[in-house]
C-alpha cells in the first residue's frame, strides 16, 4: 500500500507531462533538502505562495556528492528525501536531476516563477535568463529562520 503523497513523485522523464496537469502559475525550486528543517519548510511554503503549484527538483545522490558538502552527504538517499518533501502540503510535485544544475528540467517545465533561497542572488540562479526571457519571474526568498543541515550535522558530530 502506498501513501497518498507518493503520487507527487515523478521521474524526470515524465516531469513535463506531470507539470502540464498542474495549475498555473507554476513555481519551480531545487535543492538537496537532506535533513528537512524549519528553514526548509518555511522556504517551501513561501515559494508555493508565489503561484498555484510548486515543483521541487532534488539533486540525486551523485549530484549531491559533486557539490562537496561533506564526504558522507547526502545523509538520506534520494527516494527518502523525495518522499519527505512530497509529504509536505506546500509541494505539488517532486522530481530529481542527475546533472550539476536543474537547467534541463527548468527548460522542459517552463515554470512561471523560478525561486531559490536568499543566499542566491537572482543573477546567479541557474535558468533565470531563460525564465525571464519567456516572461516569467525569478525570486530569491530571504531566509526567515537561519537553519542549515551542515550546521545541524556539525552539532550532532561535536564530541
Amino acid at each position: 500500500m502506498h501513501a497518498d503523497f507518493e503520487r507527487k513523485l515523478c521521474p524526470p522523464a515524465d516531469a513535463s507531462d506531470f507539470a502540464q496537469s498542474l495549475p498555473r502559475p507554476l513555481v519551480f525550486t531545487n535543492g538537496v533538502f537532506d535533513l528537512l528543517h524549519r528553514g526548509h519548510v518555511t522556504y517551501l511554503a513561501q515559494a508555493r505562495a508565489l503561484g498555484a503549484s510548486l515543483v521541487v527538483a532534488l539533486n540525486t545522490d551523485d549530484s549531491v556528492r559533486r557539490l562537496d558538502k561533506a564526504p558522507d552527504r547526502p545523509i538520506n538517499a534520494l527516494q527518502d528525501r523525495a518522499s519527505v518533501v512530497a509529504a509536505l502540503a506546500s509541494v505539488d510535485m517532486v522530481t530529481w536531476f542527475e546533472d550539476d544544475t536543474p537547467l534541463q528540467l527548468i527548460l522542459a517545465l517552463r515554470p512561471d516563477v523560478l525561486v531559490k533561497g536568499g543566499d542566491w542572488p537572482v543573477e546567479r540562479i541557474v535558468g533565470a535568463r531563460d525564465v525571464l526571457a519567456w516572461g516569467g519571474q525569478v525570486r530569491s526568498i530571504a531566509f526567515v529562520h537561519e537553519r542549515s543541515t551542515t550546521d545541524t550535522l556539525a552539532r550532532i558530530r561535536r564530541p
